[in-house]
């Protein structure tokens, strides 16, 4: 029986890009997929086989870009929070309108869109939370991984939380439904996470309310033209697609470290630095906006990271050993689990230096123990089953119990 699922994420590549996979393959088993993001994804969904609209804007570009070892503090975040709640309070009841003129037998939400849960419940939908990152329950909460506040801090940065709490609870009253969990609990009766269990912090802990998919590589590979240039062991460099991450400093590092070695970099600088801000490449450093990653990454020796999940998860799926440089709170978390998993190593952003960096690389290239560790996790990353899985366990939920918008916990 065909069905009809509506997709419901923030504007971000690491939210939307890795239900893409789920959303190609639900419409390939004969579903229909609507899809609820900013415009600035519209072709990817679209080419996924979706059908798209727009809802909510683009403020992720709002998030201040951060230097090496800072943390993002209250003055700056206050704006930006209030910001996402305007969006919510305006983009919402559109949301919930076209819901109802097309009812869709579920809402997949990502577990960090605040309207996607308060959608489903207002129409009586089944929900289903899509989590690229740590899943949360009883046991676990991604709020533990998290560093403490800078000295005076904590107290600014917990009223800027409670304060959005707060916003977000009276909306929701005033909607009738109930306030969006997403750190103290699961987010939805069902979930779905795109790591396997074994990533996962005490992932013994979760039930089947959580089916643990997996990374999803299908439909990546026409991300864009790449021919390998060098002879030589291949290193990719790429802190991700935020424009938090502009680092002009460290791909300046990364140029000092490698010109004039036998790596074969291919390096990922973003939009938001300039290659001229960089000097002249050598020969052997290849610099460009965004290089297709998978791509690189299926010949890669070594991968210099930010440590974002979706990297993480691709390098994993391909058995490269990562030198992780986390530039946020979640990814410096990432991190950490490499080493304690022996998956890779990491590198305070404020302790990078040409010679930390070529160090580093180089002893992941000689470190025999991470590269068996390493492959290992990549067998266990592509028998989580992926999007097919996700798919699968979508459809049971659905066709077998999901009732309407059930309870959580």
């Amino acid at each position: 029986m065909a069905m009809h699922f509506a997709f419901v994420s923030i504007p971000a590549h690491g939210h939307v890009n890795p239900t893409l996979p789920l959303v190609a393959e639900l419409v390939r088993r004969g579903h229909r997929v609507t899809y609820f993001t900013s415009p600035d994804f519209e072709q990817r969904i679209r080419n996924a086989g979706a059908d798209f609209h727009a809802s909510g804007g683009s403020w992720l570009a709002s998030f201040p870009a951060l230097g090496p070892g800072q943390r993002a503090q209250a003055h700056l975040m206050l704006p930006i929070m209030n910001r996402v709640f305007e969006d919510l309070r305006s983009s919402f009841p559109a949301l919930v309108d076209r819901l109802r003129q097309d009812p869709p037998d579920a809402v997949c939400f990502d577990a960090m869109t605040l309207s996607g849960s308060m959608a489903a419940e207002k129409i009586g939908a089944p929900a289903i939370a899509l989590m690229p990152t740590y899943a949360t329950n009883e046991h676990f909460s991604l709020r533990s991984l998290m560093p403490a506040p800078p000295p005076g801090g904590a107290d600014e940065m917990a009223k800027v939380g409670m304060a959005m709490g707060r916003l977000v609870a009276e909306f929701a009253a005033e909607q009738g439904v109930r306030t969006p969990r997403m750190f103290d609990g699961p987010p939805a009766p069902f979930n779905i996470v795109f790591l396997p269990r074994e990533f996962q912090p005490m992932g013994e802990t979760f039930d089947d309310r959580f089916r643990f998919v997996g990374p999803s590589i299908g439909g990546r590979d026409n991300d864009g033209d790449w021919v390998r240039g060098g002879t030589g062991p291949l290193l990719f460099i790429s802190l991700g697609t935020t424009p938090l991450n502009r680092r002009p400093d460290f791909f300046r590092m990364c140029v000092d470290a490698f010109a004039g070695t036998d790596w074969d970099v291919a390096m990922a600088i973003g939009e938001q630095t300039s290659p001229a801000e960089l000097g002249t490449a050598p020969p052997n450093v290849r610099i460009r906006p965004f290089f297709p990653q998978v791509q690189v990454l299926r010949e890669a020796e070594v991968f210099i990271t930010h440590a974002g999940m979706n990297s993480t998860m691709e390098a994993l799926y391909f058995a490269v050993p990562m030198l992780a440089v986390p530039q946020q709170p979640e990814q410096a978390a990432t991190a950490r689990r490499l080493e304690e998993l022996g998956l890779g190593r990491r590198l305070a952003a404020e302790d990078v230096t040409p010679e930390a960096l070529r160090d580093g690389v180089d002893a992941l290239r000689a470190d025999a123990q991470i590269r068996r560790n390493v492959a290992a996790m990549s067998e266990i990353v592509r028998s989580a089953g992926g999007a097919a899985a996700a798919a699968e366990a979508i459809e049971a939920h659905v066709r077998h119990g999901a009732g309407r918008f059930g309870t959580v916990g």
